[in-house]
């Protein structure tokens, strides 16, 4: 029996399993928290502070609500980005993965430029950047595992919103 030559696809290493699998989830998951929780500390003295007094569009939620929806678009992002590693590791998916370090950066830039030095403005050219980037790193996401791709989209709509939010701090302040 001949044999045909395989595919692309087919030169991919084997999906990394066991502890190592798991080390690298862990990782992802607490770099993500861990910029989440960065960006916490520097909202502190905003949130009791110049936020507290700034006008707010009428969708604007209560602070309460931020924290968890942070917590579960973290671990999603997280998710995904495993999702795509465990494809073929960081050299067949490396693309895609520094687009997702590069958002998971501005996403961490964000909330300090905007909060901490309330540079409403600067930070909306960032939040702009970051859905811009975020978009980017859903496609090749794509073009590795859909479902990793999916699990963005929370995130990318919750960016979205957050831009909007931006923009009315902006314009009403």
């Amino acid at each position: 029996m001949t044999t045909t030559a395989g595919t692309a696809a087919d030169a991919r290493p084997a999906p990394p399993r066991g502890a190592c699998s798991a080390l690298v989830l862990t990782t992802l998951v607490v770099a993500c928290l861990a910029v989440g929780a960065v960006g916490g500390l520097s909202t502190q003295d905003a949130v009791d502070g110049w936020y507290v007094d700034a006008q707010k569009v009428p969708w604007n939620p209560p602070n309460w609500v931020f924290g968890p929806a942070w917590t579960v678009l973290y671990v999603l992002m997280a998710v995904a980005a495993w999702r795509v590693w465990r494809i073929g590791g960081f050299a067949h998916a490396r693309p895609a993965l520094l687009l997702w370090v590069a958002q998971l950066s501005l996403n961490a830039a964000w909330t300090p430029i905007f909060f901490s030095g309330r540079l409403v403005w600067v930070a909306l050219v960032v939040i702009v950047a970051l859905e811009a980037v975020l978009v980017a790193t859903a496609v090749a996401f794509w073009r590795h595992d859909r479902l990793a791709s999916w699990l963005l989209g929370p995130y990318m709509t919750w960016v979205a919103f957050a831009t909007s939010l931006n923009v009315g701090i902006g314009v009403l302040n």
